[in-house]
């Protein structure tokens, strides 16, 4: 199958459902069984890839999009990524959802990471894909990129994907005013003070060619919190999960069953690519 093809396949196996929670309906994606995978979207909003369709086959996987995101009116009430999470996490207990593993991509790692600092005791696992919490000073956002700019910060090899479908203009200006309100600054000290005593199991995943989240951020994601680990993702830019979706998705089915122990796969005894 072509890559054309490969892509019209993705996210088909997930339906979409609303949630109502702290005011705000949300909507969310869902597919698969088993235990719970919640995952937030980076700041172009919701995308579905190639990694939730693996990660479907063996866990229930949510995929929730925050408020003011895709077709939900502006979000002028959320004032800060705290009292984002608050409600992500009233959201999640509506769908009466007592534990989840967490995932977060670029804007959503560090949505993620604010859930975790918030209330960490309904986490089993965190999973960090290329979180935007740790930034290079003055980096342009990627939803602010042009099309073809932004294919190129996103994905190691940009010819091997098709373009994304148009954002309708009115959507992505919206969105993007929302993530550049929230995200704060390169790095966040009240965040990073509440995780340094956080246990939840965490991983980090970084991909050797990402310009926006690049692999020198590593020390200081392990040094903010006692429990976590780092991972490079060899050959893959800032959509992480959509360069490398079968190592990612393996990576994590190990890490969410056996948390410290996952860095020897139990299937090939080697350390992950």
């Amino acid at each position: 199958m072509n890559d054309a093809g490969m892509a019209s396949d993705i996210g088909t196996k997930f339906k979409e459902g609303f949630v109502e929670a702290d005011g705000f309906r949300i909507r969310y994606m869902e597919a698969g069984e088993g235990s719970t995978v919640i995952s937030l979207h980076g700041g172009g909003g919701l995308r579905l890839s190639r990694t939730h369709d693996l990660l479907a086959d063996s866990y229930r996987v949510i995929a929730l999009e925050c408020p003011g995101f895709g077709t939900s009116e502006a979000n002028e009430r959320s004032q800060s990524l705290e009292e984002l999470a608050g409600t992500l996490h009233q959201a999640v207990a509506a769908l009466g959802i007592e534990r989840f593993n967490l995932m977060g991509n670029s804007f959503g790692g560090k949505l993620a990471l604010w859930m975790a600092a918030s209330n960490a005791e309904p986490l089993d696992s965190l999973i960090l894909v290329a979180p935007a919490a740790v930034r290079r000073e003055g980096g342009t956002p990627p939803a602010a990129l042009q099309p073809e700019e932004r294919q190129k910060v996103m994905h190691a090899h940009p010819e091997r994907h098709p373009a994304p479908a148009p954002v309708d203009p009115g959507i992505e200006a919206k969105q993007l005013a929302l993530t550049r309100r929230l995200a704060g600054g390169p790095r966040d000290e009240a965040m990073e003070a509440k995780l340094a005593e956080m246990q939840v199991p965490t991983v980090v995943l970084l991909g050797t060619k990402d310009p926006i989240v690049p692999p020198e951020v590593a020390p200081i994601y392990t040094g903010m919190m006692p429990n976590s680990h780092v991972i490079m993702i060899y050959d893959a830019a800032h959509a992480i999960d959509d360069d490398r979706p079968e190592a990612v998705s393996a990576l994590i089915n190990d890490f969410i069953i056996r948390h410290e122990h996952f860095l020897v796969s139990d299937r090939d005894s080697l350390i992950h690519p």
